[in-house]
């Protein structure tokens, strides 16, 4: 089957009197300078990607990190999603992967410690972080009991592949500072201070008491804080998917389930939000753009008219002011890119600085992420 990838580029402004969150309109459908190399990289002999979203680049601006998730599951049923079949359960595999710029596999490590890598972060001292976003269920524990003591986890690694700093209790999902419960993310402030998304769920039907917040830690470990919860509300989140932090050290929150990214403090004060961007899944911060990627939209999730993609939006306004209410701003011209149709297969975009992360497999066409 073949499948369309479209990389949708949007360029606006923020700060102007143009369009209200609730006037934000689709944009889905304009040129896309970018280019299409997939599959990218060279794995080793007898491996195929399996589904992944992790993806990092290294401080040397060439070399490219992966967590995957030990490759694709064979015994993944005709039609079944990736994302419930994948996993590092029973893997002797090792899911961190460190690419040169030609796609060469220079380094791998961390087999037999993940259940679920959901993200790659590298540190400004090149440490390699990497969020485990789950425990094993009872289909893997059946076939590998050991995966009990996995999960719900962030490590910390050396560019070697020593391991350097856990955070959360592995297998247990509880609250900091005794555990973590489904973590999804994380990034790292300036001075060091970590933060860590937290809580996967995303229905509207979940109980209220459903875990789904930001937790902030000092740079050795040491448990601050947590902010945030499950709602639809200022602060609140319906899966906090993704997380980035500006060079004004302002938090931005992939919202997903609300469909909204929400910019906060450090200490949780709620800033703002953001609709534009259509249902993030994936955000990362560079300069003055910022980069979001759409991996549900009208697939998984309904969200009417627009598409799955990524958006690039500037955010050279807001480094200086930042929408303090419920609306954000938006002028000049909105430009989008897209791109032709590949091969079937897992994609991986390559490329000078940042990729977009893949949640699972592709299965159907004008699939994108």
């Amino acid at each position: 089957m073949l499948m369309t990838f479209v990389l949708l580029v949007v360029l606006a402004l923020y700060g102007g009197a143009a369009n209200t969150q609730d006037d934000v309109q689709p944009t889905n459908d304009l040129p896309n300078p970018y280019e299409t190399i997939a599959p990218w990289g060279k794995l080793p002999e007898g491996r195929s990607w399996g589904a992944l979203s992790a993806v990092a680049i290294d401080n040397d601006g060439q070399s490219v990190w992966v967590a995957d998730r030990c490759g694709a599951n064979p015994e993944t049923p005709p039609g079944a999603s990736a994302f419930q079949y994948d996993s590092c359960a029973g893997s002797t595999l090792p899911p961190v992967l460190k690419f040169d710029s030609a796609g060469n596999v220079v380094k791998s490590f961390g087999a037999g410690i993940f259940i679920f890598p959901h993200k790659i972060y590298i540190d400004r001292d090149g440490s390699v972080w990497v969020v485990d976003q789950r425990s094993a269920n009872e289909r893997e524990l059946a076939k590998s009991p050991v995966g009990k003591q996995k999960g719900h986890t962030v490590v910390k690694f050396s560019p070697d592949g020593k391991v350097l700093l856990t955070l959360g209790k592995p297998g247990v999902a509880r609250n900091p500072p005794e555990a973590l419960t489904q973590p999804t993310s994380i990034v790292i402030a300036p001075n060091g201070d970590l933060f860590i998304s937290e809580g996967h769920t995303q229905n509207p039907d979940a109980p209220p008491e459903t875990v789904s917040r930001i937790s902030k830690f000092t740079k050795d470990g040491k448990f601050i804080k947590s902010f945030g919860k499950f709602g639809t509300g200022p602060g609140e989140f319906r899966g906090a998917h993704d997380i980035a932090m500006d060079a004004g050290g302002r938090l931005f929150v992939a919202d997903r389930g609300n469909m909204r990214i929400q910019i906060l403090d450090q200490d949780g004060k709620y800033l703002g939000e953001w609709k534009q961007f259509s249902r993030p899944s994936g955000l990362y911060i560079r300069n003055d753009l910022i980069y979001v990627t759409d991996s549900e939209s009208n697939g998984v999730a309904p969200h009417l008219g627009w598409k799955r993609g990524i958006r690039i939006g500037t955010n050279q306004r807001w480094q200086s002011s930042l929408p303090h209410s419920g609306s954000s701003r938006t002028e000049g011209n909105q430009r989008s890119r897209r791109l032709g149709s590949g091969r079937e297969g897992q994609r991986l975009w390559r490329r000078s600085w940042t990729a977009p992360c893949y949640e699972t497999r592709p299965t159907v066409e004008d699939l994108i992420h």
